[in-house]
């Protein structure tokens, strides 16, 4: 599987931008506002980490879809693409894991 589904998917998400929001959920989260799509993105969050302490993968995979979905949402809002994540999640392969956060902390 390639990330042409998040390509895609956030091809959608951005034209939603300035939709009517009675026709279109993610029209309706931008009209909102910022503090609505971050509302969402902490609800999935939540509902994913519950996901995850039932033990169920169903319900884990289902529900990062839908944080991850609210999170590409949040993107847009800023005017990013899922290309961009995917960006920096390369330049972080193959870094120790304490070594990407002491980066990010000489960054700060």
């Amino acid at each position: 599987m390639s990330d042409d589904i998040l390509r895609r998917v956030g091809a959608v998400i951005e034209s939603r931008k300035g939709a009517d929001p009675s026709a279109s959920y993610v029209a309706k989260l931008f009209d909102k506002g910022l503090d609505a799509i971050l509302k969402k993105v902490g609800e999935e969050a939540t509902e994913t980490v519950m996901a995850a302490k039932d033990g169920d993968p169903k319900k884990v995979v289902y529900e990062v879809a839908d944080l991850w979905f609210h999170s590409m949402v949040a993107l847009a809002h800023f005017g990013l693409k899922p290309e961009d994540v995917l960006a920096e999640l390369a330049r972080r392969e193959g870094l120790s894991g304490l070594a990407e956060f002491a980066q990010r902390g000489s960054t700060r």
